[in-house]
C-alpha cells in the first residue's frame, strides 16, 4: 500500500472522530437543558455511528459518519417547580445525558484520533526516510 493511501485512511478516521467529540461536547454542553414549554421534551442525547465506504478513486475502505440519531432511552423527572418547563405537577424532565457516560466516550474519541495522527505521522516519517535513502 502506498503512502498517500494510508494517509487517506487515517484522514478518514480522524475526520470521523472530529463529528463525534463535537457531538459529545453537545451532549455535554445541553446536558442540563430542559424543555421551556410546561412538560415539553427536554434535550435528547446524540449518537453517532461509523460506516465503511470504498472510494473508488483510491481503492481504500474509508470511515465515515453513517448517521447521527437521537437517544430515545427514559428520561428522568426531577421536581422543580420554579422551572418553566415544569409540569402541572412540578415535575420537569430532565436530559438522557450522562456526564460521566459522554466523558468516557470522548476519551475513547480522542485516543482513537490520536492514533489516526499517529499513523500519518509515521507514515509521513517513512517517506521522509526513504527520499533521504534514495538521495544518498
Amino acid at each position: 500500500m502506498d503512502f498517500g493511501k494510508i494517509m487517506q485512511i487515517s484522514a478518514s478516521g480522524m475526520n470521523a472522530q472530529s463529528v463525534r467529540l463535537r457531538t459529545i461536547a453537545e451532549n455535554i454542553a445541553n446536558s442540563e437543558s430542559t424543555s421551556t414549554a410546561p412538560g415539553g421534551d427536554p434535550y435528547r442525547r446524540k449518537l453517532v455511528t461509523f460506516k465503511e465506504v470504498f472510494d473508488k478513486t483510491a481503492g481504500v475502505n474509508e470511515v465515515k459518519i453513517g448517521k447521527v440519531t437521537i437517544d430515545n432511552s427514559q428520561l428522568e423527572k426531577r421536581y422543580d417547580p420554579q422551572n418553566p418547563g415544569a409540569d402541572k405537577d412540578g415535575y420537569v424532565l430532565m436530559p438522557n445525558v450522562n456526564p460521566l457516560i459522554e466523558m468516557m466516550d470522548m476519551r475513547q474519541a480522542q485516543r482513537s484520533y490520536e492514533a489516526n495522527l499517529s499513523v500519518i505521522d509515521v507514515t509521513r516519517s517513512m517517506a521522509v526516510n526513504t527520499v533521504n535513502l534514495l538521495k544518498g
